[in-house]
């Protein structure tokens, strides 16, 4: 099985990558967050096209989650089972024993906003859900942009950073919190301790592939059981470096 997460930052924009990235790496699923299009014009006949079922949910200006996927899902859940529910943030679909559960994380803002602290909720709102409808003994994979860096290592100057609302105490509480029910880190299982590997390069900052100028905001995330089985776990610097890319790069695991 191999499963992808991508920030796409408008994937009408970025299916030049998608649709030869799939091609190439054949994934099982394929999770997009930050699609940006309203569902009527989501591109979905060209993801069939490849043998993939599509489910999303999205409006034209920001937002949106999709997932591609050979095997049709059995059950579809669009946001939270309470209001304010967030159907362009997050979709848990179900795939006979097997859930996925990909989230586009409010980023925050500012750490004095009210943007910020509805992030921060929004964790807690998360482990709420998982802890109403799940087991940490169900095979769950969690993935997405949560944007949060939850280390030193996962960005480029940790000193400096400090304080952004991606990357400070409260936000790693937050997300060590819902992390906490049951999930294990993909990429820190299979890379423990490895620095300098990164899955966000701001646009506005001048070669900051080049100069290592990133920011791990992307994950994969499992339960336990399942977790123990993933065999690796690789971010794709490759769909950074294209024409016209998403600040974010590809993230696949493999079991």
């Amino acid at each position: 099985m191999k499963i992808a997460t991508y920030n796409v930052n408008s994937i009408r924009s970025r299916m030049h990558i998608v649709l030869p990235w799939l091609k190439k790496n054949n994934p099982d699923y394929f999770c997009m967050q930050e699609t940006k299009v309203a569902d009527a014009s989501f591109p979905a006949t060209e993801l069939e096209a490849l043998g993939y079922h599509v489910v999303f949910k999205g409006d034209k200006q920001y937002k949106g989650v999709a997932i591609a996927s050979k095997q049709k899902p059995q059950k579809v859940v669009f946001g939270f089972d309470i209001e304010p529910a967030d159907p362009d943030r997050l979709i848990i679909v179900t795939y006979n024993d097997l859930t996925i559960i990909n989230t586009y994380v409010p980023q925050g803002q500012e750490i004095e906003s009210p943007q910020f602290a509805y992030k921060l909720e929004w964790f807690a709102r998360l482990k709420k859900y998982l802890q109403k409808h799940f087991q940490p003994q169900n095979e769950i994979i969690w993935c997405g942009d949560l944007n949060v860096a939850p280390e030193d290592i996962d960005v480029h100057d940790p000193k400096r950073i400090l304080g952004h609302v991606c990357f400070n105490p409260e936000v790693w509480k937050a997300y060590e919190e819902t992390k906490s029910w049951g999930f294990t880190d993909i990429f820190r299982k299979h890379h423990p301790g490895v620095a300098g590997q990164y899955t966000f390069f701001d646009y506005r900052i001048k070669d900051s592939v080049k100069r290592k100028l990133g920011w791990r905001v992307d994950h994969i995330l499992a339960t336990k059981s399942l977790a123990a089985k993933s065999q690796s776990c690789t971010i794709d610097l490759e769909s950074r470096l294209a024409e016209k890319p998403s600040d974010h790069l590809i993230v696949y695991a493999q079991w």
